[in-house]
């Protein structure tokens, strides 16, 4: 309120000669360019935003005044009118206005002031639109005028007929410098190009001339080919010392000088892309260097050109290296907090990045965490929720590793082949403990750009479950037989994974594109194929095993579809369809719960904590309301509200609030989140989970349905995420009752509404707003 309130009477602060800007119009342009017509009118006469001006006058003001002794630079001081910059603003949109083909376009100014506030309104008669009646070329240099002639069908944005656009002849001129720079033309600038415009103000026509001149001590422009390259890598200090330096030739064309010791040349040649006999070509240059740093192991790269002494047009590339540090250790610390339960989690990564002198990556990590029951009583260490020790180990090597030849496929990205061990173990008091080890070899190539594949071929994992005895009995009291099976026993799993990705790359940008993500994880089915020829054994239950374990078959697909729409600047709106489908089959009857899927969270639908929404609908009132039952309720928290099908589905509207508060960029966002999981119709989902089960008669009364907004801050190297979601559609209450945004604001209402279901505050608490927080965008 202090900051509002500071905002809303920043005029008081001023003089008597002073006034505030509040506004700035401009009125009669096309809306095609008033956007960009108002980024000329200058910054200091621009609106202030109202929480950094707040910010500034909250800090920087005393006794009813600004202050002159003391200033902080805290938020954003008070743009003042300035008749000067207003007319350097009107002269700026009236030359901006020009560029787009209004050359008889005039700007007036109107400044209206009124209790030291001040609106400015810029007031254009555009005039005509001129078009291009004509467009011809002088080429000084013959082969360069065959060569533009040969490819500017295939780039220019001048057109006979259009309108004039200077931003045309902009991009004419760095097309024809991108061409000549592919084409062996090592010397060229962008200054051999100038455009002449004839307008003729009568009859509103344009005539445009380009002019391709050739260089002054030279008759013509020169084509140069590559020679011999010379690769030199200094030590992680930036430093050369000649007794530690190693040189060795590959291909005959690559001289490396190591004078760290820690590469091996033949792995990095692979990304020189700048080959001898070739012509220069930027474009090979620009491949390098991104192929180069995509590796991971070099701080700064820089390539020079020497020209040879003789008459023969060749080039001698110098590749400068200085590498990163090899090794590095992080130690990451967190404090979690969610629905009465506190926190912590600490980790540690160590991380070798030229482990065999080819840009290998060694990743070793080690995370502990607990959670601690707030509402649970005595000391400390009876507190105690869960326990989570997770180890692994990570190398990934920067090509695939397969034990036949194929084609060089870096040239969209780098491929990565990661083989990887993990080991978990976790407990939950009084309720379920796990042991995980998981092996795996994972290939990641990019076809294209905006391709991606990955290929998980061989996934071995041994899961062992067991449930607390007590908490067994009371599972077994009610039913949960298949559930106790499923969870409390150690199985062993053989499954392969594949993921593709479309558009990943352009999640950052404001465009309009699809961003799509599928992905499959099937798990026993060669050994089911094996069985039917060997006969595995069977274990008490039926199950058949290897190695004296039962193994699971499933088969699990996941879809992630968004359509991002631009709306102008940074404006945008998306909408995700997420949906995906679990299969048991064969030797499993149900999936375990890590292969289960969850509704909720900050990435799902906000308005529900994770894992605490479906299936179906379902109700923990099922459960019991007495004691015994709240111990149950207890001990299934997060591991009853899972299912195999998921449907999930966000509408977003993405805006910018301030440009610059406290050096981060706020964007807003608003929301409506839909959704649910469900389980596979059967017996035992109809005892674990009743209202649970997937019916498609009843699928769109089960969905529930969230809304909220909020804020982003933008810190350029990490998003900070800060998400409120009300509940507007519940389905584990009945007919009218599923629409509990009417009981928000009333307080009996919505205790009646709990007392009806058997709500209880203690183990589950209901909230009709949830809040929450991340690292980066939620999709």
């Amino acid at each position: 309120m202090i900051l509002i309130l500071s905002a809303c009477n920043a005029t008081r602060y001023l003089s008597d000669d002073q006034a505030l800007v509040k506004s700035v119009k401009l009125d009669s342009v096309d809306k095609e360019f008033a956007a960009s017509a108002l980024t000329f009118v200058q910054n200091d006469i621009r609106p202030n935003s109202r929480l950094n001006l707040a910010l500034y006058n909250f800090f920087n003001t005393k006794k009813g005044k600004y202050r002159t002794d003391r200033v902080r630079a805290i938020g954003e001081a008070p743009h003042i009118l300035d008749s000067s910059l207003v007319e350097i603003s009107r002269i700026q949109i009236e030359k901006f206005l020009a560029t787009k083909g209004f050359f008889k376009a005039t700007v007036k100014s109107d400044i209206k002031v009124e209790k030291k506030k001040a609106s400015i309104k810029f007031t254009a008669n555009q005039g005509p639109e001129f078009k291009i009646s004509t467009i011809s070329n002088e080429i000084a240099d013959s082969a360069v005028a065959q060569l533009y002639e040969a490819n500017r069908a295939g780039f220019t944005r001048m057109k006979v007929g259009q309108r004039f656009d200077t931003d045309s002849l902009a991009y004419e001129r760095e097309q024809i410098y991108r061409l000549m720079k592919r084409s062996g033309y090592f010397d060229y600038l962008r200054q051999f190009v100038r455009f002449d415009v004839d307008s003729n103000l009568n009859n509103s026509q344009a005539k445009v001339t380009m002019y391709l001149a050739n260089p002054t001590d030279k008759p013509e422009h020169q084509v140069y080919t590559i020679d011999n390259s010379l690769v030199t890598i200094r030590n992680s200090s930036g430093l050369t010392d000649s007794l530690l330096a190693d040189t060795v030739t590959v291909d005959t064309q690559f001289r490396f000088t190591d004078y760290s010791g820690k590469f091996d040349p033949r792995p990095i040649s692979r990304y020189l892309f700048i080959k001898k006999g070739d012509i220069y070509n930027i474009d090979k240059e620009d491949l390098t260097y991104d192929r180069l740093y995509d590796l991971n192991v070099f701080r700064t790269i820089k390539v020079d050109y020497a020209k040879t002494s003789d008459s023969t047009n060749r080039l001698q590339p110098r590749y400068d290296i200085v590498p990163l540090k090899r090794m590095n250790n992080r130690v990451e610390g967190e404090y979690t907090f969610n629905s009465g339960r506190n926190g912590f989690n600490i980790g540690n990564t160590y991380t070798n990045r030229n482990l065999f002198g080819g840009a290998e990556l060694l990743e070793i990590k080690a995370k502990y965490g607990l959670l601690f029951d707030a509402n649970a009583t005595g000391s400390l260490i009876d507190k105690i929720f869960s326990r989570d020790l997770q180890l692994g180990a990570n190398l990934v090597l920067p090509k695939l590793l397969v034990p036949f030849p194929i084609p060089m496929i870096g040239k969209n990205g780098i491929p990565h082949t990661t083989i990887s061990s993990s080991i978990q173990l976790f407990d939950q008091k009084d309720a379920f403990s796990s042991r995980v080890f998981i092996n795996s070899i994972t290939y990641d190539w990019i076809e294209t750009k905006y391709k991606f594949h990955s290929l998980t071929p061989i996934n071995i994992e041994f899961r062992k479950g067991k449930l607390n005895s007590v908490f067994r009995d009371s599972l077994s009291q009610r039913g949960y037989e298949l559930y106790i099976r499923t969870n409390n026993r150690a199985f062993f799993n053989l499954g392969s994974q594949y993921a593709y990705t479309l558009n990943n790359i352009r999640l950052n940008t404001y465009s309009n594109f699809i961003y799509f993500r599928g992905a499959i994880d099937a798990a026993g089915n060669t050994l089911g194929l094996l069985d039917r020829a060997i006969k595995f054994p069977r274990d008490s239950t039926g199950s058949r095993t290897l190695f004296g374990l039962p193994y699971q078959e499933y088969v699990k697909t996941e879809f992630d579809t968004r359509l991002y729409r631009s709306l102008g600047g940074e404006k945008q709106i998306i909408f995700r369809i997420n949906t995906g489908i679990g299969i048991p089959h064969g030797n499993s009857e149900q999936l375990t719960f890590e292969k289960n899927f969850f509704a909720g969270g900050s990435s799902g639908v906000r308005a529900w904590q994770a894992r605490t929404l479906g299936p179906g609908n379902y109700n923990r009132s099922s459960l019991g309301s007495d004691g015994k039952a709240d111990t149950l309720r207890r001990n299934l928290r997060n591991l009853d509200q899972l299912g195999e099908y998921k449907f999930e589905g966000n509408l977003e509207y993405r805006f910018t609030i301030a440009e610059n508060f406290l050096n981060a960029k706020i964007k807003g966002a608003s929301f409506v989140d839909f959704g649910n999981v469900w389980r596979k119709d059967s017996p035992a989902s109809r005892i674990e989970n009743p209202g649970g089960e997937f019916k498609f008669n009843k699928f769109l009364g089960q969905l529930a349905v969230g809304t909220g907004a909020g804020l982003r801050f933008d810190l350029n190297y990490f998003v900070f995420r800060f998400d409120v979601g009300i509940k507007v559609r519940d389905p584990q209450f009945k007919g009218s009752d599923q629409y509990v945004l009417k009981y928000l604001l009333n307080r009996g209402a919505r205790n009646e509404l709990k007392d009806k279901y058997e709500i209880t505050n203690f183990p589950d608490v209901y909230r009709l707003v949830q809040y929450n927080f991340g690292i980066g965008m939620p999709f």
